[in-house]
C-alpha cells in the first residue's frame, strides 16, 4: 500500500512539473501584448429635470482593441500601461413625467436616439497577482487615466453631444493562463468617469443656425452626463 501511495505522489509531482509551461515568464522585466474585447458603455444622468426623465436604454455591445506594456515591480506587483481604442454606441431615452408632455415631433410615448463614441483611453494600472498554481494565476487590477473621444462628424448631428475629454478610474480582475509561447488573460473591468460629459449645445462645434428648438430641448433637459463602462477583454501577452 505504501508503495502505491509513493508512486501516486510521484506521478502527481511529475504531472505538476510537466504541466507548468514557461515557468520563468513572469521574471521578465518588460513584456508586451495586445488586447481584444467587448465593452458596454453607459451614461448616468443624476441631474435630469423633474419634467423629463432620461435613462440609458438596453446596453449595446461595442468593440475594444488595445496595446499592453508591462513592467515587473516585484514578485506580485506589475505596472501596466494599456492604451485602448473603444468603439461604442449609447442610446438615451426621453420620457415625460406625469402631467407633462414632450415637444411636438418627439414621439407620443417618448423619444430615443443613439450617441456614437470612439474614445481613446490611456490608463495606467497596478496589477497584483497571486502565486502561480500550475498554469494559471489570478490577479486584481486597478488604476485610472484619461480618454479622448474621436467621435465621427455624424455624431455632431445628435441633440446631445458629449465632451471629447474625460478622466476615469478603473478596477477589475482576471486570470493569467500560461501557454508555451504566450499568456492568455481573460479580464473583466469596470470604469467610471468623474468629469461631466454634457457639452453645451450652443458651445459645441456645430453650426448654431442648424440647432433646432427640439435639439435644445433634448440638451437642456440634462444637467449632467457621467460615463460608466464594463469591459470584457482577452489579453495576449
Amino acid at each position: 500500500m505504501r508503495k502505491v501511495i509513493v508512486i501516486l505522489l510521484l506521478c502527481v509531482g511529475c504531472a505538476r512539473l510537466s504541466a507548468q509551461i514557461n515557468p520563468y515568464y513572469d521574471e521578465k522585466l518588460f513584456h508586451f501584448g495586445f488586447s481584444l474585447g467587448v465593452n458596454f458603455m453607459d451614461f448616468s444622468t443624476p441631474e435630469a429635470t423633474d419634467t423629463i426623465g432620461v435613462r440609458q436604454s438596453t446596453l449595446l455591445p461595442g468593440f475594444s482593441v488595445g496595446f499592453i506594456t508591462d513592467l515587473r515591480l516585484s514578485r506580485h506587483l506589475n505596472l501596466r500601461f494599456q492604451p485602448t481604442l473603444h468603439f461604442s454606441e449609447r442610446r438615451l431615452t426621453y420620457k415625460a413625467a406625469e402631467g407633462h408632455t414632450l415637444p411636438e415631433g418627439s414621439g407620443k410615448y417618448g423619444s430615443q436616439f443613439f450617441i456614437t463614441s470612439i474614445p481613446i483611453a490611456l490608463p495606467l494600472y497596478l496589477k497584483w497577482s497571486a502565486e502561480r498554481e500550475l498554469d494559471y494565476r489570478p490577479y486584481v487590477i486597478g488604476g485610472g487615466g484619461i480618454s479622448f473621444d474621436v467621435m465621427p462628424v455624424s455624431a455632431m448631428q445628435s441633440p446631445v453631444v458629449p465632451d471629447f475629454f474625460n478622466y476615469f478610474v478603473e478596477v477589475g480582475f482576471g486570470c493569467d493562463l500560461y501557454f508555451k509561447w504566450f499568456k492568455f488573460c481573460p479580464q473583466l473591468t469596470y470604469s467610471f468617469g468623474f468629469r461631466n460629459q454634457l457639452l453645451d449645445i450652443n458651445g459645441s462645434a456645430r453650426n448654431v443656425a442648424s440647432i433646432s428648438t427640439l435639439d435644445k430641448f433634448y440638451s437642456e433637459s440634462l444637467r449632467g452626463l457621467y460615463t460608466h463602462q464594463i469591459t470584457l477583454s482577452f489579453n495576449f501577452e
